[in-house]
C-alpha cells in the first residue's frame, strides 16, 4: 500500500512539474527580479569602494575631508566601464542635480593629471551637499525608490518627508489611476448587471447569442479593439456622425484624447470580466424566489432590492474586483485614446523602464501596485468568508 501510494505521489508531482517550472521561470523569477530592483542600489558602491571606506563616520553637515577627495579621485581613475560610470552619474544626478557636468569635468581632469585636488578641479567638490548625495547612495539597499513611488524622500537627517510638489507627481498619477479604474468599474457594473440578468433570463440560442456577444471582445486583440475605438471616437467618427446626422448635437463632441474616451474604450474591453461572474451567480439563484416575493405582494423593485440583489452580491464583488484590478494596470488604451492628463501609472512605469532605464523606480511603482492589488484581494477574501459564514 505504501509503495503504491509513493508511486502515485511521484506520478502526480511529475505531472505538475512542467507547470511548476513554467511558473517559476516565467512568473516568480521575473517578479522577484523586479522587486529586488526596487530596493537595490549598487551603482555607486560598485565603483567607489575607497570612497565608502573614507566616508565612514563623516558628519554630513561638515566639509569633505582630504581623505574623501583623494579616495574619490582614485576610484574614478580606476573606472574602466564607461556605461557603469554613466549609470552612477545618473543615479547621483537624480539625488543632486548638477552631477552630470561635475562628473564630466572631473573625469576629464583625471585623464590629464595623475591625482588632482578635486576642490581645485571644481568648487562644488568642497560643498557638503554633493558628498551627502554620494554617501547616501553608497548603501547596497535603499528605500529611496519605494519612497519616491509615493512622493516621499529622506532628508539629510534621515527622516521621511514629502517631496516638493514640482519634484514628482507619482502620487497624483496613482490617484488618477484609481479614479479611472473606479469609473470603469462603475460603468461596467451599470451595463454588465442588467446584461447578465438578461442572459440568465433567456434560454437556448438566445442565451448563446448574448454570451457570444459579450465574449467577442475577448477573442480580439487588445490593440485592435483600441485602434477601432480610436477611429470610432474621432470628430468625424461613427458616433459623432450619427449624433450630428440625427441633429442631436450641432457639432462633434470631443470623445478622444480625453477621460471620456478612455472610460468608454476600457469599459468595452473589460465588460466581459463583469458580466461573466455576475451571470454565473445569477444562474445559481432559484427562479421561484422572485415569483414568491411577487406573490407575497412585494413590488418588483422591492423584490429586486431585497431578494435578487443581496444574493448576487458575490458575483458583483468578484466582477468589480476583476475589472478594477485589471484596469489599474492598463497601458495601451490610455496611451492611444487619452490625453496627457489621462495617462495612468503603467505609462510612468513604461517610461522609467524604457525611457530613462531607471529600473529601480519602475520596480518600486510595480511593487506599490502589487501591494495594493494583494490588499484588495485580501479584503475581498475576508468579505467572501464573512458572507459564507452568514450563509
Amino acid at each position: 500500500m505504501s509503495a503504491s501510494t509513493g508511486t502515485g505521489r511521484f506520478a502526480a508531482v511529475a505531472l505538475i512539474a512542467p507547470l511548476l517550472v513554467f511558473i517559476a521561470v516565467f512568473f516568480i523569477w521575473p517578479l522577484f527580479t523586479v522587486m529586488s530592483q526596487s530596493v537595490s542600489d549598487t551603482a555607486v558602491l560598485n565603483l567607489l569602494p575607497r570612497t565608502a571606506q573614507a566616508a565612514k563616520g563623516w558628519d554630513p553637515q561638515s566639509p569633505p575631508t582630504v581623505e574623501m577627495k583623494t579616495a574619490l579621485a582614485e576610484d574614478l581613475q580606476a573606472v574602466e566601464d564607461r556605461q557603469a560610470l554613466g549609470d552612477m552619474t545618473r543615479r547621483l544626478n537624480s539625488a543632486q542635480p548638477g552631477f552630470r557636468t561635475l562628473m564630466s569635468r572631473t573625469t576629464r581632469a583625471l585623464r590629464k593629471d595623475d591625482l588632482p585636488d578635486l576642490g581645485e578641479v571644481d568648487e562644488r567638490w568642497n560643498q557638503p551637499v554633493y558628498w551627502q548625495a554620494i554617501v547616501g547612495a553608497l548603501s547596497p539597499t535603499t528605500d529611496r525608490y519605494l519612497l519616491a513611488a509615493v512622493d516621499l524622500e529622506r532628508d539629510v537627517s534621515g527622516n521621511i518627508v514629502a517631496m516638493p510638489e514640482e519634484a514628482s507627481a507619482n502620487r497624483t498619477i496613482m490617484l488618477r489611476t484609481f479614479w479611472v479604474a473606479a469609473l470603469v468599474t462603475l460603468c461596467c457594473l451599470a451595463i454588465g448587471f442588467p446584461y447578465a440578468m438578461l442572459i440568465a433570463s433567456t434560454e437556448g440560442w438566445k442565451r448563446q447569442a448574448l454570451l457570444g456577444a459579450v465574449l467577442l471582445p475577448l477573442w480580439t486583440s487588445l490593440l485592435v479593439r483600441t485602434a477601432a475605438w480610436f477611429i470610432i471616437l474621432q470628430d468625424n467618427g461613427l458616433i459623432n456622425w450619427m449624433l450630428t446626422g440625427l441633429n442631436i448635437t450641432s457639432g462633434p463632441i470631443p470623445l478622444i484624447f480625453n477621460r471620456t474616451g478612455v472610460v468608454i474604450a476600457m469599459t468595452h474591453v473589460l465588460l466581459p470580466f463583469m458580466v461573466l461572474p455576475i451571470y454565473s451567480v445569477l444562474l445559481s439563484i432559484p427562479d421561484n424566489l422572485m415569483k414568491a416575493a411577487s406573490s407575497l405582494g412585494a413590488h418588483p423593485m422591492r423584490a429586486f432590492l431585497r431578494v435578487l440583489l443581496p444574493l448576487s452580491l458575490r458575483g458583483i464583488a468578484s466582477g468589480s474586483l476583476l475589472v478594477f484590478m485589471t484596469a489599474i494596470g492598463y497601458y495601451i488604451t490610455p496611451a492611444l485614446i487619452g490625453g496627457a492628463g489621462d495617462q495612468m501609472i503603467s505609462s510612468v512605469i513604461a517610461f522609467y523602464a524604457t525611457g530613462s532605464a531607471n529600473w529601480g523606480m519602475a520596480g518600486a511603482l510595480g511593487v506599490v501596485l502589487l501591494a495594493i492589488t494583494i490588499l484588495l484581494y485580501a479584503v475581498y477574501g475576508r468579505l467572501s468568508s464573512a458572507e459564507e459564514r452568514r450563509g
